[in-house]
């Protein structure tokens, strides 16, 4: 028998090469191929497209109507979706082993099936398993169906057969299909997996979620082109020693991107947090040095953050640098700012930066807070009670506006802070009950707003 040939796959763009290489010959990336056996061509498209061939029209002929939705039965998960689910799309959620990606769809499934047809396939967990997770959860009674099945042309068969309304695949790294002979997991099986399954979901209308795998750095596993085929990526993130998750849409095709779901484990699953801003925000008894509480938007949501910052004499030839839930590049640069244009140097002192509660903080519009609290922490003085920041800096010493800055003022008045130090240029044209509004243009006038305040 002849020894099949053999081709390297790259693993973050399907590219193809004949031989192993340290470097991706096209996205450049390193020790990214991996070896596959070669698939002959059989003479016939297996790849049938997603929607039919269709002549070419005027885009002003098309009736543009609203997408039809319909809810999850969990208003968080509803929120990073976009306002629900969507007939015919095709989800994509991952995260980290054990943060709860299989608690929360069983939990939703079983809401849905009280109204709607279900269905669950996994890959990973024989139906004792799963019953026993439900019966846990107090699910156990729900009306839906379950398959234990990892090959494709089964569980396509099972889709266009039932045809449900919702079907989840737990997880799509442990599908695999009898045409290729690639392990399962591997580049070109979860490639062509997804893609059959796609073309499914489009043709019958099936709303498909697909749990996926993560790898160390904490990106989703497989090619890259897994992402693009689908509709909307949304991400678990959160430590399993915490009780709290937070689900972030990367990519959404029917609503928008960075929205922010929050939920609670607890005994009887994923419970969604209502006023998630009280869980970021430290409940300190007095005033402590170096604490700022900021605004930040998460899609459509603001949230107040307590940001968090150490500053500390440094004992080492190179004075320490580390952030946790906000850029490390940008504190570098922040702090040459804050030496230049403000006269506050730290180039002697080790500086720890740290947003509370695990949130991942990525919009420039932090910057002040960061500032502010280094300051504090700097001269061991805490700042005024009840104040609330926002603001990017810019490297001239600027305070540059944020976006929708009524709307993170309105959150800050609604929990009780009395005092925002916010750009000029976000300063509201009427008052805000109960908040008074102190705007600045540059950082020097912020620190000099900080002394007055406190004499």
């Amino acid at each position: 028998m002849a020894k099949p040939k053999t081709q390297y796959v790259c693993n973050e763009c399907g590219g193809v090469s004949i031989k192993w290489t340290g470097q991706c010959p096209d996205c450049k990336t390193w020790n990214s191929l991996i070896e596959t056996i070669e698939q002959k061509s059989t003479g016939n498209n297996r790849f049938d497209s997603l929607a039919p061939s269709s002549k070419v029209q005027a885009l002003s002929s098309f009736d543009a109507q609203d997408v039809p939705r319909f809810s999850s039965e969990l208003t968080e998960f509803d929120r990073v979706l976009g306002g629900g689910l969507v007939p015919g799309a095709v989800i994509l959620i991952g995260g980290d082993p054990g943060i709860g990606k299989s608690t929360l769809l069983l939990q939703s499934l079983a809401l849905l099936s009280k109204t709607r047809s279900a269905l669950y396939i996994s890959g990973e967990e024989s139906g004792a398993q799963i019953a026993l997770r439900a019966q846990r959860l107090g699910v156990s009674d729900a009306n839906m169906q379950f398959q234990a099945e990892i090959g494709l042309e089964a569980i396509l068969h099972t889709l266009q057969t039932l045809k449900p309304e919702v079907a989840v695949i737990d997880s799509i790294q442990t599908i695999y299909s009898g045409e290729l002979t690639a392990a399962p997991g591997s580049v070109s099986q979860v490639r062509e997996c997804a893609a059959q399954l796609t073309r499914v979901a489009k043709s019958t209308g099936v709303t498909l979620i697909m749990v996926g795998h993560v790898t160390k750095d904490g990106s989703l596993a497989g090619p890259r082109v897994l992402e693009h085929i689908v509709d909307t990526v949304l991400y678990f993130e959160g430590d399993t020693q915490s009780s709290f998750r937070l689900i972030r849409a990367f990519k959404n095709r029917f609503g928008a991107v960075n929205e922010l779901g929050v939920f609670a484990m607890t005994e009887k699953g994923l419970k969604g947090v209502s006023n998630p801003s009280a869980m970021f925000l430290s409940q300190h008894n007095a005033g402590v040095a170096g604490s700022c509480v900021m605004v930040t938007q998460e899609g459509t949501r603001p949230l107040l953050v307590e940001v968090q910052a150490l500053v500390d004499e440094s004992h080492a030839p190179a004075a320490k640098r580390l952030s946790v839930g906000l850029d490390q590049n940008r504190l570098a640069m922040l702090l040459a700012v804050l030496h230049r244009h403000a006269g506050v140097a730290c180039f002697d002192q080790d500086v720890f930066i740290n947003a509370v509660g695990g949130v991942k903080i990525t919009e420039p519009a932090a910057d002040l807070a960061v500032l502010l609290a280094i300051v504090s922490s700097l001269r061991n003085k805490p700042l005024p009670t009840g104040l609330v920041v926002f603001g990017e800096i810019g490297l001239a010493g600027e305070i540059r506006p944020a976006l929708r800055g009524q709307e993170r003022l309105k959150e800050a008045a609604k929990l009780g802070f009395t005092h925002a130090l916010i750009p000029k240029a976000n300063a509201p044209k009427q008052a805000i009950d109960g908040l008074i509004v102190i705007a600045v243009e540059r950082i020097d006038e912020a620190l000099n707003k900080l002394r007055e305040m406190d004499a």
